[in-house]
């Protein structure tokens, strides 16, 4: 193989390496809040959606929206009901604040992580570095 031959292929993989990481960080992302007001309720109609992705118990998850909105929720179907007007980008916020809390890794930042329970102590296990941190509040 020539100098040349190498540089070639040297460049053509690195060009295929550029992209995939561009393609990487922006692998985790939240849906767009949909909400829907009915007199004095909220209705997170996309509901279901945010369990899925973050890989968490959907009744969890509702928990900790209702207890952080100090309203009382409930599952209806797909969607969820808040009592009270709430803007979509209380949602968004709660839901960022979420993601940091509960569901990345303090050491690698990965969202793969799982949720295990020992002697009533909640940890997040990481699935990516293996990283291992005890869990503060209730929502885990």
């Amino acid at each position: 193989m020539t100098k040349a031959e190498y540089e070639s292929q040297l460049k053509r993989i690195q060009n295929k390496l550029g992209n995939s990481k561009k393609e990487s960080s922006t692998r985790f992302e939240l849906p767009v809040v949909d909400v829907m007001w009915e007199g004095q309720k909220t209705f997170l109609r996309n509901f279901s959606e945010f369990p899925k992705i973050l890989r968490r118990d959907p009744d969890k998850v509702l928990q900790y929206l209702s207890k952080e909105f100090a309203v009382p929720a409930e599952r209806l179907g797909d969607k969820a009901m808040f009592v009270g007007r709430r803007a979509p980008d209380d949602f968004t916020r709660l839901f960022q604040i979420y993601v940091k809390n509960y569901l990345e890794c303090r050491t690698c930042k990965s969202p793969d992580t799982k949720i295990t329970k020992e002697n009533r102590i909640s940890f997040l296990l990481c699935e990516a570095c293996g990283a291992k941190s005890a869990l503060k509040g209730k929502y885990a």
